[in-house]
């Protein structure tokens, strides 16, 4: 008794879900391949041949044996399955992408394995195992198509070389080297006679065989079964006897009656000749992997394959290239496997033919694999995009990195660890490791290896060995006695009648042998496979469970419920990522702060917050079991993390639990058996694959054991995937691609030429719900796309297929500076003193890195010809020669945008700023030596200056050169999006970034410095010799003299970063040496970074303090609305606290009288801004000679604390300083008595005291006394000197009686707050101290 397939189709837990047959159809003969001759229509297209002739496939030029024909699925069973639909289309393009393939008797024709996956638009995969083989062409229709061809191919040849001719007695050996060329590389085929051109395929003479292709479609990617499965049919096909069933049986056994083995359970059942056993982990541990990743270590070698891992991990663009399908799949799912426990969340086709090459364009993270022959040359794959692309040729064993790839934490020591598990199974660590940014060949040019092998080819060749006649071997004898029925009744015959024929016989027995020795091996190479697998990535999984042991106690729930939490997605931190940073180790962030802003690891927190109201996710069950084991054996606090590599434990564990597992068989499968077949049907003919009995296959027993399971698992497995639809809203366009890519293949960009489509309307629902829409309409094009056929690929579907890049590019803009302004006005409104910061400079960086990726997918997206590996640096130096041309006809106003002089800036002179001088300043960095890196220099630059929007407007107003360039469809050609694109990083002007000056630290950056005297004083200019020194974080100009008569100077000095002090001073030479400076204005000539640095006092003996050198605090000036020069709006200044409004700007402190209270509170904000200063990262912390000298700074605070009550100002006598106080302090201090009252404390306060007064520098009085309270706050002294003073009898004769120096309780509660600084590690300026010896 049997039910339809549709029945059937409710059961998900068998081991195959389909069997399908892909090859020629005789029905409707020879057709060009579709995609090929796509693919041949755009090249022609682009290099202007005829296309009409490419589209057809009508080129004579190849020989018909070389060219591609259309293939099909011949055959599928069942028919269809309700919950996995059986994809046609990809189907039969992915078991023979290359399409049919027609070989002649002297052709190799070995049956060769590779496996394939299908992504559906939910996100789950399907995995393909194909078995292809050549099969005799017997259609005499076929065969006299080929020889037409043929001849018309010999007639162009002859034409097109007339001198050329080659005898036909050598065309079997051409046939071989043709094959050869097309496996190696084309250069070869140069050096070789074309005589296939002329002899090729002779149906007189030659045997035509053609390819065909066998596959099992499952769910689970049980490679070693699936392809000892096909394995076995194929020789039943080709076996001299028939096999002990019908292949019905053997296929319906494996399609309805094999069940899925269960979690942590072994399954055994029968294929044709022998039995089949393959087992699948437990739920603890780690998810099934049965691609050997042995083979991809030695591929690419380990430290390759880490780098291309760490790539995966940052999701970059990744493209791996092999002529070996199997090669391709091997090493995408090899690095997809050990991510556990995240998961690729972006596009992932393993295998993309060179026909689909321009699917490479979308602008987004893919994991594709190319077969191509072009791959031996790396020039010749014209990709848009370079700029994120890990290129890996896998057969070469080379690699290209991405720049600035971050490593991957304690990377030296994890090679060491594989290297180790590799050995231990006798494999060497070294294997296809070469060098990853420079090739070992030239490109174009075969390795000395490829040569090498060509040479034993061709000896081969000229040996006859491999030409198709016979070897001598063993094996092939017993292959032409099996292959030839005639001997094989004659041997019959001899046996019937006692004869016998020894050597037959013994080469029978011998096979047998070898035949159970070749098992026996291929089990223990699975055995082997299995455990080597299972080692090493459990190597990998140990090092995630040490990275993010912590990671739960950084997730943020505040959601009280699913519905609430999915609605407010968008807008909800769910990860504390800077606390999560801090708490790590300094080797580690730079990779750590990159993969937390990565799809696949929020992704991962996503599920793990759903976890609270739902089934945990299988990999977040397993990892947070691991991690809970690890802290029963290792208990720490989070905070105290080590960059110690931590060795993975529990390897032998992991292969003993797969080798018990093998040992012992848990479940055996029903055996196959006869089925109720039709007579006459599934007859055996040797070498030819039978055409199948649809109606058996097509059906199960309603008896069968696993037609009675429930599909209770399928409906829970939807119900997941229907809780989890809200998190692939940022997959839209990775099921865009993979939608229309993978299951439909047959999707190309062209340009087209028609009304714009429509623009994107803002979002009027719900963040959530739109997220939805966009989603189910990525999905509805997908599902729509693949129902098409490549006729009806028209314009329309063109274009709206490409809008969804443009659409997910606009999205992805928006997300990215609304992200960038938060934090980054997080982190200003925290100095202000509105809450905690949320952003590091780390962050921030990555933010940047990230928005520079963008912008190159941007500009790359539509490009029509790739020139450089950056394409916005390209179509800037596109624009620069453009304007070069029409720099004598344009408008100045149209190149040159001028700055507007501002009041704070009077004597400064305007800066030109242009687009053109921006990257002229890159041009001139010598330090970049990519386009790459000058395309994000030039980003973080205009950045910077908040000239970015600006500049990419001017950039994109050259419409004539965008569209020369770009295709109709590509983003930057969309008027409206362009706009809203521009719009949004518009808004980045609000705020401040220093993402070039701090990057690019060691380059040559000119600097202007001018002088602003008081020019009401009439001393605008000295007769002395002035001098500057600028310093800064990252260091200082070096003195420098400044020209006579001239108060402006420019210098070129090493990046000095964010500016801190001016020295300023004179020799005090000539009749008017005396200066009163108002202000010094320095300006970073590439930034536009304009620094003020205050003065307003005297230079000169006799006059103010003495001083004939002060160091002065900057301040950055922030250019009031006009100077901004139409760049929008600017960060808001800081504001101050009421308290800190009643200045305490005046070195001298004289010209303002604050109360007892605000002297206080100054003095707290000063010592609290300090103590914030060093609880900031240290690569955060800015500089502290602002906090220690600068505006209401500790100096400033203390220098108001003194003067309360300070009888300073005399009648018709000297003003008093602070510091005249403080050498009456000492005098009194240094009589005998006092010294040894006082003891050490004293001795080191008279020895400070006596050292600034030693300095070779004027400094003038007010600048000795705050290099002593640098000094004290530096070595800790302060809070001891204070009682020295207080209890000198001085203070009586200059303070009056209420001054706050005389209120002992005051006193005391100024030195408990001092004492706060002792925790601090002060460091100081070198312009601070300079010339002082202690």
């Amino acid at each position: 008794m049997s039910v339809s397939s549709a029945a059937s189709g409710a059961v998900p837990c068998r081991f195959a879900n389909y069997f399908a047959v892909c090859g020629i159809d005789t029905a409707t003969g020879l057709e060009p391949d579709e995609l090929t001759a796509l693919y041949q229509w755009l090249e022609a297209d682009r290099h202007g041949k005829d296309q009409y002739t490419a589209a057809t496939g009508e080129n004579s030029e190849q020989s018909p044996l070389k060219r591609k024909f259309k293939s099909k699925v011949l055959a599928h069973y069942p028919k269809n399955i309700e919950w996995n639909p059986f994809d046609q289309d990809a189907v039969n393009m992915l078991c023979m992408p290359k399409g049919l393939l027609f070989q002649t008797q002297a052709d190799p024709r070995d049956p060769q394995f590779h496996s394939f996956i299908i992504t559906r638009e939910d996100g789950s995969r399907t995995y393909g195992f194909v078995h292809t083989f050549y099969e005799e062409v017997t259609c005499p229709q076929i065969c006299s198509a080929m020889q037409t061809l043929q001849e018309m191919h010999n007639a162009e040849h002859v034409s097109t070389n007339p001198h050329s001719s080659c005898s036909s007695s050598s065309s079997s050996i051409d046939s071989l080297t043709s094959s050869l060329d097309e496996a190696e590389s084309p250069p070869f085929s140069s050096i070789l006679p074309s005589s296939r051109a002329v002899g090729g395929y002779d149906s007189s003479r030659d045997t035509l065989y053609v390819s065909k292709a066998l596959c099992l479609v499952t769910t689970m990617p049980f490679m070693y079964a699936c392809r000892n499965f096909l394995s076995q049919l194929h020789r039943a096909v080709t076996a001299a006897t028939a096999p002990p069933l019908p292949l019905e049986s053997y296929i319906h056994n494996i399609l309805y009656e094999v069940p899925l083995p269960a979690p942590g359970r072994t399954l055994k059942f029968h294929g044709v000749y022998e039995p089949i056993v393959c087992q699948r982990p437990g739920l603890e541990e780690l998810p099934l992997a049965d691609f050997p990743l042995s083979e991809a270590f030695s591929l690419l070698g380990v430290e390759n394959l880490v780098q291309v891992f760490t790539c995966n991990l940052l999701e970059m663009q990744i493209l791996l290239c092999s002529r070996d399908y199997q090669r391709l799949m091997t090493v995408a799912e090899g690095i997809t496997t050990l991510l556990f426990p995240f998961q690729w969340q972006h596009v992932y086709v393993p295998i993309l033919p060179a026909s689909l090459l321009h699917f490479l364009d979308a602008p987004v993270p893919y994991l594709m694999g190319l077969q191509s022959k072009e791959c031996t040359d790396r020039s010749t794959l014209e990709l848009s995009q370079e700029a994120n692309l890990c290129f890996v040729d896998i057969d070469n064993h080379y690699i290209e990195l991405p720049e600035d790839l971050p490593q991957f934490p304690n990377k030296t020591e994890l090679i060491q660890e594989l290297s180790e598990v590799l050995l231990s199974f006798g494999i060497s660590a070294n294997i296809g490791a070469t060098p990853k940014r420079t090739r070992t060949c030239s490109p174009g040019k075969p390795s000395t290896s490829n040569r090498e092998c060509k040479t034993v080819t061709l000896q081969q060749l000229e040996d006859d060995g491999h030409n198709g006649n016979l070897a001598g071997e063993e094996l092939t004898m017993l292959e032409l006695l099996q292959g030839n029925a005639t001997l094989e009744r004659l041997h019959a015959l001899t046996k019937r009648t006692g004869v016998t024929v020894a050597r037959v016989d013994a080469l029978r027995a011998s096979i047998k042998a070898q035949g159970i020795d070749r098992q026996r091996a291929a089990e223990e190479e699975e055995l082997r496979n299995a455990k080597l697998n299972v080692q090493l990535r459990e190597v990998f999984a140990s090092r995630f469970t040490t990275m993010f042991a912590d990671y739960e106690g950084f997730v943020i729930q505040s959601a009280p419920d699913l519905e609430s939490w999915l609605t407010n997605r968008e807008q909800m931190d769910n990860f504390d990522k800077a606390s999560f940073l801090s708490d790590q180790p300094e080797p580690y962030l730079p990779f750590l702060s990159h993969f937390i802003e990565t799809q696949m690891f929020a992704t991962f927190i996503d599920n793990k917050i759903m976890s609270q109201w739902e089934e945990k996710e299988p990999l977040l069950r397993v990892f947070d079991a691991r991690i809970n084991k690890a802290r029963l054996y290792n208990v720490r606090a989070p905070c105290l993390r080590s960059s110690n590599y931590q060795r993975c434990s529990i390897l032998r564990e992991s292969a003993q639990a797969i080798e018990q597992r093998l040992m012992k068989i848990d479940h055996i499968a029903i055996h196959p058996h006869l089925l109720d077949m039709k007579f006459g049907q599934g007859k055996y003919e040797q070498g030819f694959f039978p055409k199948l009995q649809a109606d058996v296959l097509n059906t199960v027993l309603i008896n069968s054991k696993w037609f009675h399971s429930t599909a209770s698992a399928q409906r829970r497995k939807d119900h997941n995937a229907h809780q989890t639809e809200h998190l692939n809203a940022d997959n839209d366009l990775k099921e865009m691609v993979e939608g229309s890519l993978v299951q439909q293949n047959s999707m190309a960009f062209w340009e087209w030429d028609i009304s714009p489509p429509p623009s994107i309307k803002p979002p009027t629902k719900s963040a959530s719900a739109s997220c939805l829409k966009y989603m189910q309409e990525a999905r509805s094009l997908g599902k729509n796309l693949r129902l098409a056929k490549l006729a009806d690929l028209s314009p329309a579907v063109i274009a709206q297929t490409n809008w969804k890049f443009v659409e997910g590019l606009l999205k992805e803009c928006r997300m990215k500076t609304k992200r960038m302004l938060v934090e980054k006005m997080g982190r200003e409104a925290v100095e202000l003193g509105h809450g905690d910061a949320n952003i590091t400079g780390l962050e921030e960086n990555t933010l940047i890195a990230s928005l520079c990726d963008l912008l190159e997918r941007i500009w790359s997206h539509g490009l029509q010809v790739k020139q450089g590996k950056s394409a916005l640096w390209s179509l800037l130096l596109h624009y620069q020669a453009r304007e070069e041309k029409l720099e004598h006809t344009e408008s100045s106003l149209s190149r040159v945008l001028e700055r507007k002089k501002s009041d704070c800036s009077i004597a400064m002179p305007s800066l030109c700023v242009s687009l053109l001088q921006d990257m002229s300043h890159i041009q001139s960095m010598l330090e970049i030596k990519t386009d790459v890196g000058r395309a994000r220099a030039w980003v973080r630059l205009s950045l910077e200056k908040k000239l970015l929007s600006q500049h990419l407007k001017q950039l994109l107003s050259r419409q004539a050169l965008t569209k020369k360039l770009y295709k109709r469809y590509a983003f930057l050609r969309c008027e409206e999006e362009k706009e809203q694109f521009l719009f949004y990083l518009l808004s980045l002007n609000a705020v401040d970034y220093f993402c070039f000056t701090s990057v690019f630290t060691t380059i040559m950056i000119p600097y202007r410095v001018v002088i602003i005297p008081i020019k009401k004083l009439s001393n605008a200019i000295t007769t002395s010799n002035p001098w500057v020194c600028v310093s800064g974080e990252l260091g200082d100009s070096g003195i420098m003299q400044i020209p006579k008569n001239s108060l402006d100077m420019t210098f070129d000095t090493q990046n000095l970063g964010k500016l801190t002090t001016v020295q300023l001073g004179h020799d005090n030479a000539g009749l008017l040496a005396k200066w009163l400076v108002d202000c010094v204005m320095v300006r970073n000539e590439i930034t536009g970074h304009t620094y003020r640095f205050p003065c307003g006092r005297w230079l000169g003996k006799g006059v103010d303090d003495g001083s004939l050198e002060r160091v002065l605090i900057g301040e950055l000036v922030v250019p009031s609305r006009d100077d901004d020069g139409g760049r929008g709006c600017r960060t808001p200044p800081l504001q101050q606290s009421s308290s800190q409004t009643t200045s305490m700007t005046s070195l001298s402190g004289r010209e303002y009288k604050l109360t007892s209270a605000q002297i206080q509170e100054g003095i707290g904000d000063a010592v609290s801004n300090i103590v914030k200063h060093f609880q900031k990262p240290e690569k955060e912390r800015g500089s502290l000679t602002v906090l220690l000298c600068g505006e209401n700074s500790l100096v400033a605070s203390l220098e108001q604390f003194f003067h309360h009550g300070f009888k300073s100002a005399r009648l018709f006598q000297r003003t008093v300083f602070v510091w005249d106080f403080v050498e009456k302090a000492v005098a009194f201090l240094q009589s005998a008595d006092q010294m040894v009252d006082m003891g050490l404390t004293c001795q080191s306060f008279c020895h400070y005291i006596m050292a600034i007064n030693s300095t070779p520098r004027n400094i003038g009085k007010d600048g000795k006394f705050q290099l002593l309270v640098c000094l004290g706050a530096r070595d800790r002294l302060l809070p001891q000197w204070l009682p020295l003073l207080v209890g000198c009898p001085v203070i009586l004769q200059m303070y009056e009686d209420p001054a706050l120096l005389r209120d002992p309780t005051t006193v005391s509660a100024l030195i408990g707050i001092l004492q706060t600084l002792h925790n601090f590690p002060i460091k100081l300026e070198s312009s601070l101290i300079k010339g002082i010896d202690l």
